[in-house]
């Protein structure tokens, strides 16, 4: 359970800055949509050839991955972040000025070595710089994706409706003028230390463990669904670049509010996998849908509108599943996954393409069907390998691991000392071993990316400091790190998780959970669902002991709440 306050509005020039371009940046999504056919129609270029913008663009992203912490770690944020606008700008003008399909396909690939570039280092750039702590500054991050996977299509639509060239030369400008934001408002960010700079290959080689390679995989084959629609989608429906860029935006706006308000639902209902595998089943039946009803132009944009539902959640869903299975740093997973399934599924739009041109107009929605059922198949494959992983704190390594009958200690926030302080009558009372949990919540932001809302080495130090006021008076204590990926209640579910499986005697929580950041939710959902006793303590309230060491009845202010059998 991680603590942060909350400020969107009360930001630094540089935070608005980063924001800025990192909405123009994910642009890039949908942009080029609505101007597809005018491509083929002005370069005489076939569907398969135009398509081939979304896969050097999407397979440079990918590869590029790989490298763009490796570059964070060694230049500094503020010089990755400037690079990266700088190829953006470069290529996507570039892109604008050429007269063939070729260049322009050459072109994207170097845009999307620089979207990776920024997009690697954006968020921590604004997490780092942003006031308020850590949630206002997710909360405008989310609100830059959401923005520029919406708007992407729309912008495209406009400037595409003056030319097919405007797109490129629109989002030039745009980076142009965040790339000076920036420069002028960032300060310096230096290179971390030697001993913290990351290897190109550690990304790879977090690919051996299982969870992480069956998430790839499922990733793989559920993007080939996900670009052929995207790519491949615009030429069926014979619309007009308006038109398109309105059916997009629809699309990309149904993505940003069901991966950010719909996904966090069905996950807490249901569980990230099955919740997963019910959103790949609804994106299989639409894409079956629009194979049967390829010929009803109303009937294929409801369809178009409608995906974007499904591949919210979907893509949500499945950050989640990486984030909280991952037994490697969040950065490296992220960095592994990113890198296998834009890669593995760069190459549908192409597919699709040549399938439309040489086999039937439906036949691209139904390979896409059948690709994404198979993402289904690999995810039960995988299924017991994507559970939630703990940790222990590093410097509690050595304590024995069977808890089992402990008192489990629920801690967060600042009052968590003095909450273990509290408890100790109550240890000596009961005879048994205490077990500190400290929960690390991770955010996933729009589908697309995840963040600790806690760094590791503070989460650490308080189960630490937790752990030694409990050795301090003769405790058998023990401590332990645990990830929630998702919403506050995934923290309660991950207590009541560990709970049972240490046979808890009886759960104790600090005021952080009952009124603090967590919300209150946290602390009924636990109170709620309980096998054993919750207790709720107030740290104001004074200690439970008696002078001489001896437990005394907790009053109503030291004791908010019991339940359980």
């Amino acid at each position: 359970m991680s603590p942060h306050g909350s400020s969107f509005f009360s930001q630094p020039k540089s935070v608005w800055a980063v924001a800025f371009a990192a909405v123009v940046s994910f642009m890039g999504l949908g942009l080029v949509d609505p101007i597809l056919p005018a491509i083929a129609h002005d370069l005489d270029a076939s569907p398969s050839d135009v398509e081939l913008l979304f896969t050097s663009y999407f397979a440079f992203t990918g590869i590029s991955m790989l490298v763009s912490s490796v570059v964070a770690s060694r230049i500094g944020t503020k010089r990755t972040l400037l690079a990266g606008l700088s190829l953006i700008i470069v290529f996507s003008a570039l892109a604008g000025a050429s007269n063939s399909i070729g260049a322009i396909v050459g072109l994207r690939a170097g845009w999307g070595l620089g979207n990776a570039l920024f997009i690697a280092t954006a968020l921590a750039v604004i997490v780092g710089a942003a006031s308020g702590g850590v949630a206002g500054a997710v909360m405008l991050y989310e609100a830059a994706l959401g923005l520029g996977i919406s708007v992407g299509p729309l912008l495209g639509g406009e400037l595409g409706g003056v030319s097919w060239r405007g797109p490129f030369f629109g989002v030039a400008v745009l980076m142009a003028i965040g790339f000076i934001a920036i420069a002028k408002f960032l300060p310096p960010t230096p290179p971390p230390p030697a001993q913290e700079r990351v290897s190109v290959l550690e990304p790879l080689r977090a690919l051996r463990h299982r969870p992480i390679r069956g998430s790839g995989l499922t990733a793989i084959f559920y993007n080939f669904g996900f670009f052929t629609l995207l790519g491949y989608a615009p030429f069926p429906l014979h619309l007009g670049i308006h038109e398109l860029g309105y059916t997009f935006t629809a699309w990309g706006l149904m993505l940003a509010v069901f991966a950010v308000f719909v996904a966090p639902r069905l996950s807490s209902r249901f569980g990230d996998v099955r919740g997963l595998a019910a959103a790949l089943a609804g994106i299989v039946a639409v894409l079956v849908v629009m194979g049967v009803l390829h010929d009803s132009q109303t009937a294929l944009i409801v369809c178009v509108i409608v995906s974007g539902s499904f591949f919210g959640i979907t893509n949500t869903l499945m950050t989640q599943v990486v984030m909280e299975s991952a037994p490697v740093p969040r950065p490296i997973a992220s960095s592994a996954y990113s890198f296998v399934r834009f890669c593995g599924g760069a190459i549908a739009p192409f597919v699709a393409g040549k399938l439309a041109e040489h086999v039937s107009v439906q036949a691209p929605f139904y390979l896409g069907a059948a690709m994404t059922a198979i993402a289904i198949g690999v995810l039960w494959l995988y299924r017991t390998a994507l559970v939630p992983v703990a940790e222990t704190a590093p410097s509690l390594a050595e304590e024995p691991a069977d808890d089992r009958g402990a008192l489990v200690v629920a801690v967060a926030g600042p009052s968590a000392r003095e909450v273990c302080a509290m408890i100790v009558p109550l240890a000596r009372a009961r005879a048994t071993r205490v077990h500190v949990l400290h929960v690390v919540e991770r955010d996933v932001l729009a589908g697309e990316d995840a963040i600790d809302l806690e760094s590791t080495a503070a989460a650490n130090d308080l189960v630490e400091s937790c752990t030694a006021e409990l050795r301090q008076a003769d405790v058998a204590v023990v401590g332990e790190l645990l990830h929630a990926v998702g919403s506050h209640v995934d923290v309660a579910r991950r207590i009541l998780g560990r709970a049972a499986e240490l046979s808890a005697t009886a759960i104790v929580l600090g005021p952080e959970t009952r009124h603090g950041p967590l919300g209150a939710h946290v602390g009924a959902v636990i109170a709620r669902d309980a096998h054993s006793h919750v207790i709720i303590l107030h740290p104001a309230a004074g200690p439970l002991g008696r002078p001489d060491g001896r437990p005394r009845p907790m009053n109503p202010a030291q004791l908010w709440q019991t339940s359980g059998t």
